[in-house]
């Protein structure tokens, strides 16, 4: 029989675990694929967890407030009735089972908590299956599965086998350990006076910290910056923005302008907008902008703008503003964080001039904004006038962008806004 597991989803690049806040379904219930069944929360979003598969809901593997790692199954779907007849207890895994994976997302991070189920070839070409509680239990006592009789269907080693074989060898007179090698000497804790203090890193931190790491091992980063003259857009957006606002009913910023600039100047640069699968190229024919919003707690989170290449300046501004809003009150979903094909960082709205922003995995470019200044900037014919300057810095992968590549890139982006029109809105 086939049946599959529900996994805890990753829920942004910096969010390593969630709590089951509600089963909306209980088990024996039937199921439609992409039904939401249950409700999970992690300390940046609540979200409905929909089912990977129709079917009926066989089993409850992680109870309600309980906290589990990314990866970690949470349910398990049976594709018939008959299989629900005799529904197990919540706390052990249906038995002589075949777990079938759920269909992997394209850009996801693979994360474990608990080992996946074994296959083994035996006599007579058929195969052997541990369940997720066998392989936990031999995980945890150390013991070697080949070792253990199994009385299970076809046989198969159930946990009562497992038991009684600990059972048997607690039993059995102790062999004499072999006297272990001389431990490490164990590096001293750094002694911090009553100047210093050790503060541990929250779980966000140390996700966040996971993530830039393995985006520095995976890309060669390479940073180019590119002054641009925003007074054009500046006294724009100054006669318009109140006018705008109390028509719409969101800001007209900044960003929303220089997004729909992005958009149009990623499709004279392709590559910008691609990832990279072993020794190919994946160019997106959609253009998916990830904006990177700070929290009320200082960590980040990246809201995605599906299709940005359909939208207007004004729907930009409207779909900025709304992911924004939702992340900061916790309401954005599951599908809001995923799926994004290139990134913008606005660190100009902390003031911030210049900035190396470090690319999302497993995009190829990331585009960061300073802060806009008025200063005395030299113009045609020599002379010096008081302009609106900021900085772009674009980080991208040296493996698939060249510098001149991505230098073109920045020049044609700064051109556009410098030469930007209301015409464009």
């Amino acid at each position: 029989m086939a049946q599959t597991k529900v996994i805890m989803p990753q829920m942004g690049e910096s969010v390593a675990e969630g709590t089951v806040a509600k089963w909306l379904k209980q088990p024996g219930d039937k199921v439609e694929r992409d039904e939401n069944i249950l409700e999970i929360s992690t300390d940046k979003i609540d979200v409905e967890v929909p089912a990977p598969a129709a079917g009926y809901l066989l089993q409850i593997l992680v109870e309600e407030g309980q906290t589990v790692e990314v990866g970690t199954p949470l349910a398990i779907i049976a594709d018939s009735v008959d299989e629900v007849a005799e529904v197990p207890s919540k706390h052990e895994p249906p038995k002589e089972v075949e777990i079938v994976e759920p269909e992997a997302k394209a850009e996801s991070e693979p994360a474990t908590a608990i080992p996946e189920p074994v296959k083994e070839d035996i006599a007579g070409d058929k195969k052997k299956f541990y369940t997720p509680v066998v392989l936990r239990m031999a995980a945890e006592h150390g013991i070697n599965l080949d070792l253990v009789e199994g009385t299970g269907m076809g046989g198969r080693v159930t946990k009562k086998d497992v038991q009684d074989y600990l059972k048997t060898a607690k039993e059995k007179p102790a062999v004499p350990a072999v006297p272990a090698a001389p431990a490490e000497p164990a590096i001293p804790a750094m002694a911090l006076d009553g100047s210093e203090e050790a503060v541990p890193m929250s779980n966000v931190r140390k996700r966040t910290a996971e993530h830039m790491i393995r985006s520095k091992q995976t890309s060669a980063h390479v940073t180019s910056m590119q002054e641009v003259d925003m007074t054009a857009i500046v006294r724009y957006r100054e006669a318009v923005k109140e006018e705008f606002r109390k028509q719409n009913g969101f800001p007209l910023t900044y960003m929303a302008i220089i997004t729909k600039e992005v958009v149009e100047t990623i499709k004279e640069f392709p590559y910008i907008n691609s990832s990279v699968d072993g020794d190919n190229v994946i160019v997106k024919h959609y253009i998916n902008i990830g904006m990177a919003v700070a929290l009320q707690d200082d960590t980040l989170i990246v809201p995605v703008i599906k299709n940005a290449d359909n939208l207007s300046v004004r729907g930009l501004a409207r779909a900025i503003y709304d992911l924004a809003d939702r992340a900061r009150n916790r309401k954005l979903t599951l599908d809001d964080i995923q799926g994004g094909t290139f990134t913008i960082t606005n660190h100009g709205v902390f003031g911030s001039v210049f900035g190396t922003p470090i690319i999302n995995q497993p995009q190829v470019a990331v585009l960061g904004t300073g802060a806009v200044r008025k200063r005395p900037v030299v113009v045609e014919g020599d002379a010096i006038a008081i302009r609106h300057m900021m900085y772009l810095s674009l980080s991208y992968d040296h493996r698939i962008i060249d510098g001149a590549y991505g230098g073109r890139f920045c020049q044609s982006l700064a051109k556009r806004l410098e030469s930007w029109e209301p015409t464009r809105m």
